[in-house]
């Protein structure tokens, strides 16, 4: 190894740093199978280890106590190293053309064991010689019964006295997850030390680390080496708001950003002053995102709506910000169709009247008011993707179905058009509205709009609160001309489950409330938690926006040994030819190029196949007319 006062040694540990697990705790998992102690065992092993990690107590001594323990024999290793191969840490199979490239350089230098160690590392270019490890002992019928006391990572402080024998020439540069790999730094061995906190955080190690790493991503970046990504994914801010399911927070942790984590909506001056430094900002319906919140979100890269609409946002202000849309426009269509097939079924009964009373010891066997909902007219306002599907459920239950749409929809089974509003108001027995919440839809049903109903007719509505007069609703339900409703979405509603509802539909007959859980069902809300985080993190690393609201779809072919850049710009003609003269200008060949525009923008995807410079970068950005330039690999 031919080395110089400026070359760069990198003193990489392998448990819970090379890879995401601890050898010897896998090692015993696999061992102990069918030992009815197992989990006892693992604890052991486990306290032990995080004991050592942590600087409490003998290392040596811990070593011997876990080997001993996991009463493993030679054939679990194999075992193993399938294992580990599955677990090598997220940001070390992205960088592998960096372990590839700097394999001269990069000694793997564990307490874990050769054994085990080294099938794994050698995979992504290191090599054997620069692996420094323990070594088991075995019996004669292949059972580990020691190891190699002798060698200096079987001892304490160990870690201190190889570096010494190796009397390394150049800056040594250690990343590891334990206390033993910031020894080497405070024994003056090594110039920096970067705790690792991708797999596991210990608070014995950040307390003494001078710099951290929460992935290898971002040891590149700020040391300038080579990475496969352009920017570290940790550096990537999360702010998850209203509730959304657990299942899109490990979704984008898993990914390797960093997420935080607010239960309930914000207003617009908390928005403000909490999206400054927001990558992702992820909410429901409750929280408007106004061109006041955007001009304030400066690293805002892309809105989650985990629902259906998204009239909570100004769309036209996040694609002049270079802010991508996404929503989840068919996750909870069934949850909400059964709710009101529900509530249809519950009103035509009049179950509510008859449940509270029965809560009042009041037995009121009795026919009066309760209907089948067989034979009976269901009308549909807003013919979508909620709309046909109650249509198709509620002629399979006997309903004669009319709808009404602004637009050409066709009809599904027997389904009948109505041609205006009013002619379905006046045919029907029971009124189902799912409409959008665009300011046109503002008062859509008011007083004029109830007086031309049947009367005692069923009016549902799990749309949008601000589409439907309440006061007269109230109205309607009081006389009698609505003689059941069902709400699930109101013009205010409080932001946390800590504030009161105030609403004039309070305590009247037959009226089913709900606090806007038309799609709050576990399996729609983990369908949307699942769908909005993928699609997000999709366009992060691909550019992909196949799916956005408000910027133009491309779906983009896999990204194979090359470079793509991303430009956002407004929809003016020329920019696609400056984009190419630049490319030209530079001698850049280009792959493979994708542009499409909508109105507002116009987005191309440019492949290029070999490196670039910063001038090349400065250029584009620079190209007049110009939202967002982003660079991806």
């Amino acid at each position: 190894m031919l080395a110089t006062d400026t070359t760069k040694y990198f003193i990489i540990d392998f448990d819970s740093t090379f890879t995401k697990v601890e050898g010897l705790e896998e090692l015993a998992d696999i061992s102990l199978e069918g030992n009815e102690d197992k989990n006892k065992i693992l604890n052991q092993i486990a306290e032990i280890t995080n004991r050592g990690m942590e600087g409490k107590g003998s290392f040596a001594e811990g070593l011997k106590a876990r080997v001993q323990l996991m009463q493993a024999n030679k054939k679990h290793l194999s075992i193993l190293v399938d294992r580990l191969k599955n677990k090598v840490t997220n940001s070390v199979k992205r960088n592998r053309k960096f372990f590839e490239e700097y394999a001269d350089y990069i000694l793997i230098v564990s307490s874990g064991f050769k054994e085990f160690i080294v099938p794994v590392v050698t995979e992504y270019g290191i090599k054997e010689k620069n692996v420094y490890a323990n070594t088991f002992i075995y019996d004669e019928k292949g059972n580990i019964v020691g190891f190699d006391e002798n060698n200096p990572l079987a001892k304490d402080k160990g870690k201190i006295e190889l570096l010494r024998k190796l009397e390394l020439q150049g800056e040594v540069y250690v990343i590891g997850d334990g206390y033993t790999d910031y020894e080497i730094k405070e024994a003056g061995l090594a110039d920096k030390f970067y705790a690792f906190t991708e797999n596991v955080q210990r608070d014995a190690v950040l307390k003494k680390a001078e710099f951290i790493a929460p992935s290898f991503d971002e040891f590149l970046y700020q040391n300038n080496l080579p990475m496969v990504i352009s920017y570290p994914k940790n550096r990537i801010s999360v702010l998850v708001l209203e509730n959304i399911h657990p299942h899109a927070v490990k979704l984008f942790k898993n990914e390797g950003y960093s997420v935080e984590v607010i239960n309930s909506g914000l207003d617009e001056d908390e928005l403000c002053e909490k999206v400054k430094n927001t990558s992702i900002l992820c909410i429901r319906s409750k929280t408007q995102v106004t061109e006041k919140v955007l001009n304030h979100a400066q690293r805002l890269i892309a809105i989650g709506a985990f629902c259906i609409g998204t009239n909570q946002i100004d769309l036209k202000a996040a694609v002049k910000k270079g802010v991508a849309v996404f929503n989840a426009p068919y996750s909870n269509t069934r949850s909400v169709v059964e709710l009101v097939m529900g509530e249809i079924i519950m009103l035509m009964r009049n179950i509510i009247e008859k449940s509270n009373k029965m809560h009042n010891g009041i037995w009121d066997k009795s026919a009066k008011n309760s209907y089948e909902i067989r034979g009976k007219k269901l009308g549909i306002v807003g013919y979508g993707n909620i709309g046909t599907q109650l249509s198709v459920l509620a002629e399979a239950m006997g309903m004669e179905v009319y709808y009404y749409d602004i637009v050409e929809k066709l009809q599904l089974g027997n389904a009948k058009k109505c041609h205006t509003l009013e002619e379905l108001l006046q045919k029907v027995d029971v009124i189902s509205l799912h409409v959008d919440g665009r300011p046109s839809n503002k008062n859509m049903i008011t007083t004029r709009h109830f007086d031309m109903m049947k009367d005692g007719v069923i009016f549902i509505n799990l749309s949008r609160g601000h589409v439907v007069d309440i006061d007269a609703l109230a109205q309607a339900i009081k006389s009698g001309k609505v003689r059941g409703a069902a709400a699930d979405v109101f013009p205010y509603e409080p932001k946390n489950n800590q504030e009161e509802f105030v609403n004039v539909l309070r305590g009247l007959p037959n009226v089913i409330l709900t606090p806007h859980i038309g799609g709050s069902t576990e399996e729609a809300q983990y369908n949307i938690a699942d769908f909005v985080p993928n699609r997000i993190i999709e366009y992060i690393n691909t550019g992909n926006t196949f799916q956005s609201v408000n910027f133009p779809n491309i779906q983009l072919p896999e990204l194979v040994n090359a470079h793509r850049f991303m430009h956002l710009h407004e929809n003016v003609p020329g920019i696609l030819a400056q984009i190419n003269q630049i490319f030209a200008k530079h001698h850049i060949n280009i792959l493979g190029q994708y542009l499409k525009t909508n109105e507002q923008v116009g987005y191309v995807i440019t492949d290029v196949d070999k490196k670039y410079d910063k001038d090349v970068i400065n250029e584009l950005k620079n190209i007049p007319h110009t939202i967002k330039f982003r660079t991806l690999y």
